[in-house]
């Protein structure tokens, strides 16, 4: 914060630009000042390569999930494809588990999820695509739809990944 690095960080800047995890291989590091940046970073212990999760809240709240490593990029590649929905799942566990120790802080009630958003945020959870949720539950993708935002809205979710964390969390739904 004293130097001014959340304005240079390719990181947080690529990050607070996008609500899908990023490979730190995806953003701009051709500019002096961030390579600088960045051989500073790595002389502190931070990896070559990154993978960073960006958790918004129902409330404008921004965090960044980051896991990162030394190593080639076959591994790394190889490393975040194996893991990709673990880290996003870990990412808003963690960051529900930070909130606690938010000051006055209210604890989240969790509102009731209807029997076919239970069904859907299951079946997503699990690995299914919106196209096989839609053909298992015998609906169209565009009810599918319906139920998911509405799933979205009861757990205070910016996104699918985010509301299926959060149900997870609450044990409304289970795996």
């Amino acid at each position: 914060m004293e130097q001014n690095y959340q304005r240079l960080d390719p990181v947080v800047i690529g990050c607070f630009q996008r609500f899908h995890p990023v490979d730190w291989k995806q953003l701009d590091w051709s500019a002096k000042a961030v390579r600088a940046f960045q051989r500073e970073a790595i002389e502190y212990g931070i990896g070559n390569q990154g993978y960073s999760v960006p958790v918004r809240g129902p409330n404008g709240q921004f965090a960044l999930f980051t896991v990162n490593h030394s190593c080639d990029d076959a591994t790394w590649a190889a490393f975040t494809e194996t893991h990709r929905r673990d880290l996003i799942l870990i990412a808003h566990y963690f960051n529900e588990k930070a909130l606690e120790f938010e000051p006055n802080r209210t604890p989240d009630f969790a509102q009731a999820l209807s029997p076919r958003e239970v069904d859907a945020m299951t079946l997503i959870a699990i690995g299914y695509s919106r196209a096989q949720v839609a053909s298992t539950l015998q609906i169209s993708e565009h009810t599918l739809r319906v139920y998911i935002e509405s799933a979205r809205f009861k757990l205070g979710a910016t996104n699918t990944p985010h509301a299926v964390a959060r149900a997870l969390t609450r044990g409304l739904i289970v795996v």
